[in-house]
């Protein structure tokens, strides 16, 4: 019997920081902005979308008759009874990342698409290596505290687990400029994203960490005005429940043209290019 994954996340701390983020919330405008562009772009009125989130109150008005679904381990979708779902900024506390692609293509009709965005591996790249410095040198190890996010190859390839199809993944990376690791730290706390690992320090962390992070980052990270660089990305994943209308790749021999016809060039023979040894 398969054992479900270990929770990444305290439930209950993930609930308590997400009720603290504020509207004006500069990644989520920017989620929000990129995946109604990538909306445009398909050729298609989406009349039964749905979107999972665990911020409603930042979506909400994204599309007025979509039912706000929670990020649960399981989802309150109905099978077949969508033609769009967005998994909007939540799959990266999924402890099961593939089990929510699966939910989600499950609750799509034939065709329907699924849209996730979540941060990806390069968001606060900076913060977390000053912060692991700094406890190294303070307390003699690591503890967790920034959610391990995913690389953008990995996240691709979980499409194709969850049995979707036409599976694609792209980037937008962020730049952002604070006045100080406190106001970083502030920004963090308006846009719900603390620390809610289920494996965090429980006890206070001694002020010589922070105090230390922050040197480091003055000393590595500042421009030239003295203010703090951090990097944000936002990964998009887009797969599409299986149709048999979708395109479909060729059997591999079954090609009735040539590509040099196509391109209008000589064909030369591999053999001529390259000398292959005999066997003799």
């Amino acid at each position: 019997m398969t054992q479900p994954p270990p929770d990444i996340s305290d439930r209950f701390a993930l609930v308590r920081n997400r009720a603290r983020a504020r509207d004006d919330n500069f990644l989520h405008a920017l989620a929000r902005e990129e995946i109604e562009l990538r909306l445009a772009e398909v050729n298609r009125t989406f009349t039964r979308p749905a979107i999972v989130t665990g911020h409603p109150h930042l979506w909400a008005n994204m599309m007025p008759d979509a039912p706000l679904v929670s990020d649960d381990p399981l989802l309150a979708l109905e099978a077949g009874a969508h033609d769009l779902v967005i998994h909007a900024m939540a799959l990266h506390w999924a402890s099961d990342p593939v089990g929510q692609m699966v939910q989600a293509r499950r609750a799509l009709c034939p065709d329907g698409l699924f849209l996730a965005v979540l941060p990806g591996g390069q968001t606060l790249a900076e913060l977390r290596a000053c912060l692991a410095q700094a406890e190294a040198e303070i307390c003699g190890g690591l503890s967790p505290r920034i959610l391990p996010m995913a690389e953008i190859r990995d996240l691709g390839a979980l499409l194709q687990r969850a049995g979707l199809a036409l599976p694609v993944a792209d980037c937008v990376s962020q730049n952002v400029v604070y006045r100080s690791i406190d106001t970083l730290f502030s920004d963090l706390r308006m846009m719900g994203e603390q620390n809610a690992l289920a494996a965090r320090r429980r006890s206070f962390t001694p002020r010589a960490v922070f105090t230390r992070a922050a040197e480091l980052y003055a000393a590595h990270f500042a421009d030239d005005a003295g203010r703090l660089r951090a990097s944000y990305e936002l990964i998009f994943l887009t797969g599409w429940a299986p149709d048999s209308s979708q395109p479909r790749p060729l059997r591999p021999g079954s090609a009735t043209a040539r590509l040099a016809d196509a391109l209008g060039t000589q064909e030369t023979p591999l053999s001529e290019k390259i000398k292959i040894p005999s066997k003799d």
